[in-house]
């Protein structure tokens, strides 16, 4: 800085102009250290954090395909099982869905035995009580028949959806 820059009103020789300048300097000095510190310390905790969300994502993506995997083979022993008893049920529905059979293959007793009661009172009501049954067995067994085996599976053997 040249003489006149350093100067302060009042001050004669100058000096107390520079002495404040030099502490400016060394201030915006250590302002800048601590700023620079700062800015390497967010820099490190925002790729740590970055790291971290990537390892959680990618635990997270294997955990999902790990589950849909062990699904799918769940689901495919279903399919090769007598677990899923669609066809069976639909055909008993429409057969002898009167009597409430296939509600006890499903193991459905209350249902079944409501619509047994249904079908034998038929033959003191005239076949009123029976021809309700019936109704009611062909309706469910079309239903059956016509839902996807893992829809029909998981709707009436899982869920245990007792009617329609």
């Amino acid at each position: 800085m040249s003489d006149d820059t350093d100067k302060i009103p009042g001050d004669k020789n100058g000096n107390r102009g520079k002495s404040l300048a030099n502490k400016a300097k060394k201030l915006a000095s250590e302002i800048e250290d601590e700023a620079k510190d700062a800015f390497e310390k967010a820099k490190k905790s925002a790729e740590e954090v970055a790291d971290d969300v990537k390892r959680s994502a990618k635990e997270f993506s294997d955990d999902a395909k790990e589950a849909s995997n062990d699904a799918k083979e769940e689901w495919n022993k279903v399919q090769n099982s007598e677990e899923n008893k669609k066809t069976l049920v639909g055909i008993l529905a429409i057969v002898l869905g009167w009597i409430g059979v296939h509600k006890f293959v499903l193991g459905y007793q209350t249902e079944g035995i409501i619509l047994l009661i249904l079908g034998v009172l038929g033959f003191f009501t005239c076949g009123i009580t029976s021809g309700i049954s019936f109704v009611i067995g062909v309706i469910e067994g079309i239903i059956y028949l016509t839902k996807s085996d893992e829809e029909f599976y998981t709707t009436y053997q899982l869920g245990k959806k007792s009617w329609f």
